[in-house]
């Protein structure tokens, strides 16, 4: 079986036998930037997510997964849900190229008190856009209960 591809160029087009063009895929680079507190059974995690371009990004979901199970009962952002019984995903809302993006507050609720806690942060979702600089947006973040302020 042969495939034909339509190709062109401004003035016509040809058929090309066997040859599939992909179009291109969207780059971006997104960075998740913020801080995260421990106090108690209590913690809050404010994250400022960041396109640097050079594509936009319709939405994406950033992945929050603590070490310790947390509280069954959450009273989280409308733009948020429970995973598991450790992880949180959000969505990021709309990011233009070189734009931040609104910050997401995120207060949370360990089952028990720990005297400190993993935080995991990544990108779980982008959308249709690649990505090449994953250093920026997965990050592990040790936060004590001190009340103290992490920053990532």
């Amino acid at each position: 079986m042969r495939a034909w591809v339509l190709s062109g160029v401004c003035a016509g087009a040809v058929l090309v036998p066997g040859i599939a063009v992909a179009a291109p895929v969207p780059e971006t680079d997104l960075a998740f930037h913020g801080t995260v507190v421990l106090d108690g059974d209590r913690a809050e995690m404010r994250l400022t997510p960041r396109n640097g371009g050079p594509g936009a990004v319709v939405d994406a979901t950033v992945r929050m997964r603590w070490s310790v199970p947390l509280a069954d009962e959450q009273n989280l952002p409308a733009r948020c849900v429970r995973e598991d019984e450790r992880t949180v995903l959000c969505g990021t809302g709309a990011l233009a190229a070189e734009a931040t993006g609104e910050q997401l507050r995120v207060p949370m609720r360990l089952r028990e008190q720990a005297s400190e806690v993993t935080l995991e942060i990544d990108t779980a979702w982008s959308g249709d856009v690649v990505d090449k600089d994953r250093s920026n947006d997965r990050m592990q973040v040790l936060v004590l209960a001190t009340g103290d302020s992490y920053a990532f």
